[in-house]
């Protein structure tokens, strides 16, 4: 233990270890010591320790090559009680098959807190690019998925943007232009529960470009088929808090 290392404790290990795992959200698959240490706020000593023992328990891997490290398929085993829960199992060959018909990639995304999270990925066999990724949380305020998810909740109605919500509900999507080097526009899709309330949000991005009036009214239909098809899948009380429909 280093001189300026406090005492260690059995809660405290295990916070610091969420720390590190957490290091991983966002777009980088892959992580040396110094940078798991540095997005961590731990100094690299600790990290090491921490590192090591997640990769004896599976949940990190090592890159023998590299010394980098990346997510465990232990981790993944973990996680997958919960993605039954939520009725992912059922709900991804749906999204795989939107996505190859379309040829864009398909996300799903649900509320956390003042966020949309992406939950689920599916990549069409061609016509993929790097735009086509969203980033992994974006403000429900702001984004297509978050205003997809906001006008159909009664949180969304006390947020204001009455007109706003309302010309969702009717048109039954939302979009988003997002700014970048090459301009990016997203459309996405409510997914509503058996319950009649919301539980997600379909999302789509592609250069805008590429994805202009024509194509959001090519792709559409098949978005608003699979909602309504994964639909009974799912449950709103796994997805998040406060949801609920106006």
């Amino acid at each position: 233990m280093t001189a300026t290392e406090p005492p260690r404790s059995g809660a405290q290990a295990v916070d610091r270890a969420v720390y590190v795992l957490n290091c991983f959200q966002g777009g980088d698959p892959e992580l040396s010591l110094s940078e798991l240490a540095q997005r961590a706020g731990l100094p690299v000593s600790t990290t090491f320790r921490l590192a090591q023992a997640l990769v004896r328990g599976r949940l990190l891997e090592q890159d023998p090559a590299t010394d980098r490290y990346r997510i465990g398929h232990g981790l993944a085993c973990l996680a997958r009680p919960a993605l039954s829960r939520l009725g992912l199992d059922d709900a991804a060959p749906h999204l795989y098959a939107l996505a190859a018909g379309i040829k864009i990639t398909v996300s799903l995304s649900v509320a956390d807190a003042d966020e949309a999270l992406t939950v689920f990925q599916a990549r069409p066999p061609i016509h993929f690019c790097h735009n086509q990724i969203p980033r992994e949380r974006r403000p429900l305020s702001t984004s297509a998925v978050g205003h997809a998810l906001l006008a159909h909740t009664t949180a969304g109605l006390d947020r204001g943007n009455s007109e706003l919500f309302d010309t969702i509900r009717r048109r039954g999507f939302a979009t988003e232009e997002i700014d970048s080097d090459e301009p990016i526009r997203a459309i996405a899709v409510p997914v509503l529960g058996p319950d009649r309330q919301v539980w997600g949000a379909i999302g789509v991005q592609a250069r805008a470009v590429r994805l202009d009036r024509d194509l959001v009214r090519a792709v559409l239909p098949a978005i608003h088929q699979i909602a309504v098809r994964i639909g009974p899948y799912f449950h709103t009380a796994a997805a998040g808090e406060g949801f609920d429909a106006p």
